[in-house]
């Protein structure tokens, strides 16, 4: 028997209904065809990350933003520090 795949829109409407708590897990899960464990899994997993809705996604950006930055003046540095040593190494052989 091959697995069912359940879309983000399907997971999300299953997961609310038992949020909203009107019917139990095992009501939702047997109307829908599927197990209750994983209904379980998808309600628990909502709750973790119910709080990444409210982040402040300017912030995550303007980390990241700085963060790349700052990668960006190290890489430069060592491109400087390899070319004058390539060229000095060039000067000192001869080339």
């Amino acid at each position: 028997m091959a697995r069912k795949r359940h879309t983000p829109d399907e997971k999300a409407r299953l997961v609310l209904e038992a949020l909203r708590g009107e019917r139990t897990i095992n009501e939702i899960a047997s109307k829908n065809n599927i197990h209750p464990n994983m209904l379980s899994r998808w309600k628990i997993e909502a709750e973790k990350n119910l709080y990444m809705l409210f982040q402040d996604n300017a912030a995550k950006e303007r980390r990241t933003k700085k963060e790349h930055e700052e990668e960006m003046q190290e890489l430069y540095a060592q491109i400087g520090k390899l070319t004058t040593q390539n060229e000095w190494l060039k000067k000192k052989s001869g080339l």
